[in-house]
């Protein structure tokens, strides 16, 4: 998973500090979302290629072999994962300056509490030799812990968050990209600072925020 400043997520996605502000309209999670929200989830990839054609056949992959794996993983090390969710990411490289793709999967686990999520984590990212895995959890807005949201939206596909990122240099360089599952649910994680960027970028995708699910909670990028 390459190191971004919006899940959606080598999936998902962040660039800049992370910060204490919000908006000011920004919604409360629900409790509906609050209680869905696994103990934590881990957005991870065993792919290691620069990937820059969006046709690439590389990019199909139903990645069925890694998911086992992980989960395989997540057991060994005393926790429990109900299901993982394909995703296809979509990112900025300011190094490269060009746009990369990627297919990863989103692990919901429980069980396991921060530092457990973050061994788990290490793991993934040692075996597969990955820059780093990128974690969260949900945490309430006021935790002390809280650094992050995670913004997931419906009405999203891949082809137009690329060209939303084209469009959008200032969402390009400091969000860094996202990832929309196969069904078309954008899921998009930044720092806290940065949610009023994260929404006026779900608004150009055609979000309408009033139906957008936002939890916050820790963001961590494991090597």
């Amino acid at each position: 998973m390459k190191r971004l400043r919006v899940l959606v997520v080598a999936g998902v996605l962040a660039l800049g500090p992370a910060g204490a502000g919000t908006a000011q309209a920004s919604p409360a999670p629900s409790a509906a979302a609050a209680a869905a929200c696994p103990d934590g989830e881990v957005f991870a990839t065993d792919n290691t290629a620069v990937i820059t054609d969006p046709a690439d056949p590389r990019l199909k992959t139903r990645l069925t072999r890694f998911d086992r794996e992980v989960r395989g993983i997540v057991h060994a090390n005393g926790a429990l994962t109900a299901r993982s969710t394909l995703l296809d990411g979509v990112f900025w490289s300011e190094e490269q300056k060009q746009t990369t793709y990627e297919r990863s999967r989103e692990f919901d686990v429980n069980g396991v509490d921060r530092e457990g999520l973050h061994h788990i984590a290490g793991v993934i990212a040692k075996q597969y030799r990955q820059e780093s895995v990128l974690t969260f959890r949900c945490l309430p807005r006021t935790s002390p812990e809280t650094d992050a949201v995670e913004v997931r939206a419906a009405g999203v596909s891949p082809t137009r968050l690329r060209e939303a990122l084209a469009a959008d240099p200032e969402a390009r360089e400091r969000l860094g990209g996202g990832s929309v599952t196969l069904g078309g649910r954008l899921i998009l994680i930044a720092p806290v600072a940065d949610l009023p960027l994260a929404q006026r970028f779900a608004a150009g995708l055609g979000v309408d925020w009033s139906k957008a699910e936002v939890r916050y909670g820790d963001e961590e990028f494991v090597a």
